[in-house]
């Protein structure tokens, strides 16, 4: 008779935010899996109603100090959806200018200083620098890069305050885009080098059978690398406009977490997040991006998980590329802001945060107030992926001895890098008025 055994991680390391694991199996089953989020709902939605419409910007990007440009991004968007408020290219390619700075920021922090240490051996990024101080300096080097870019068009680093609806409330100067391209230029220089060295790691082999093959989804363009626009299209071919998200998607409660989990309608688990940017989108990629790939024998379609970290690699090296593109090519905007006024209206966005898919969905009322709103969040869309990862890879390392074993559960679930502060976002609020009816 086959003897039950436990991993059980209480508070899992290098991840944004806490969160635990669990997983009961035994020599021939692997019979629960349960990636714990018990940090306390934020109730931001809830926060959200009876204030102005203008200021969700402003207070969706105090969800996160990772991603708070992804949040800002989204909630903009939306806004201006509701009011059919279209901006010129030049507004667009600054606010994908400054989405380059935050994919900067939180992929190289992510690459060097939480996931690194999985495949070099290390417990933290501290105690790899002691033996890797270059690799480590050159994803500071790289994440002051991103921040000068956000700094430059959000007004500050964390919680940037520039994004208004309409546009921004400054305009950077030629001077100082002529400044920030000398930043950047260097430092595009260390993310090739990033590429080379994430790309030559040793990776666990895990692939799903065909019976259970990811479905990626992500923005797709025609004209531009998925940033703040796009259709939604997956791999098993959905491709629907933003506004149809509501219909395809569907978030529930599990017992196990304080964050939903969202599943596509009728078909279950999903995965966004860098690898659907990239396995959907290769071929939007500028010729550099691409060009670095193939150097290093990277095909243009990955469904190892373990491989994302050079997924990421790549998109750094994309968004410094982009970012320098639209400095090259900058053309100011007439004025830095379209002028909006208040009407009962419904709007919503997708943007692709460094984790993935951000949908923000409002309504507002004549007088702007907000009156209803729903985000939903990356992690709690890979939820679900996550958990049936660790599923199906644990038959493949039950002969690993009990350390080894947690330490990859640990390290699959970093392959996502999930952000669980984020997605601690849930409010189903029920009122029982004084006097009501039972």
């Amino acid at each position: 008779m086959s003897k039950h055994k436990t991993v059980k991680v209480d508070y899992l390391a290098r991840v944004e935010g806490e969160g635990a694991l669990y997983i009961r199996y035994d020599d021939q089953h692997v019979h629960d899996v349960q990636l714990k989020i018990f940090e306390p709902p934020r109730f931001f939605e809830g926060f959200m109603c009876g204030r102005d419409y203008r200021e969700a910007p402003d207070i969706t990007a105090r969800i996160c100090g990772i991603c708070p440009v992804a949040y800002q991004m989204s909630a903009v968007h939306a806004m201006e959806n509701a009011l059919e408020l279209v901006l010129s290219a030049e507004l667009h390619a600054l606010r994908r200018l400054m989405y380059c700075g935050e994919w900067i920021e939180s992929h190289t922090l992510h690459i060097y200083m939480l996931h690194a240490p999985d495949f070099l051996g290390y417990p933290s990024g501290v105690a790899m620098a002691k033996d890797h101080p270059q690799r480590v300096q050159d994803g500071l080097q790289m994440k002051k890069a991103g921040n000068a870019i956000v700094r430059l068009l959000g007004g500050r680093e964390v919680h940037p305050i520039n994004v208004r609806v309409g546009g921004f409330y400054r305009l950077p100067t030629a001077t100082e885009l002529a400044a920030l391209r000398e930043t950047l230029l260097p430092a595009r220089d260390i993310a090739i080098a990033t590429v080379r060295w994430a790309a030559a790691l040793c990776f666990p082999q895990f692939e799903r059978s065909a019976d259970d093959a990811y479905e990626f989804v992500a923005l797709s363009d025609p004209d531009e690398y998925p940033m703040n626009r796009g259709r939604i299209r997956s791999t098993q071919g959905l491709d629907i406009p933003v506004s149809d998200y509501d219909q395809h998607f569907r978030e529930t409660h599990v017992k196990h977490s304080t964050a939903l989990h969202s599943e596509r309608v009728g078909r279950g688990a999903y995965f966004v997040g860098p690898m659907a940017r990239y396995n959907l989108n290769y071929s939007r990629l500028s010729p550099l991006v691409q060009q670095v790939a193939r150097e290093v024998g990277f095909p243009p379609f990955c469904a190892n998980p373990f491989q994302s970290i050079v997924v990421r690699s790549l998109e750094v090296l994309y968004a410094f590329d982009e970012a320098l593109r639209i400095i090259d090519h900058y053309c100011a905007p007439e004025r830095p802001f379209e002028e909006t006024e208040p009407r009962p209206a419904e709007g919503c966005a997708v943007t692709e945060a460094p984790r993935g898919l951000l949908y923000h969905r409002y309504q507002i009322d004549a007088a702007g107030k907000i009156s209803n709103a729903k985000i939903v969040a990356p992690t709690s869309q890979n939820q679900k992926t996550i958990e049936d990862d660790l599923r199906l890879m644990l038959p493949q390392f039950m002969h690993l001895a009990a350390d080894d074993l947690q330490a990859h559960c640990e390290q699959a679930i970093r392959n996502y890098d999930p952000c669980i502060s984020c997605s601690t976002h849930f409010l189903k609020l029920h009122l029982d008025p004084v006097g009501a009816a039972p």
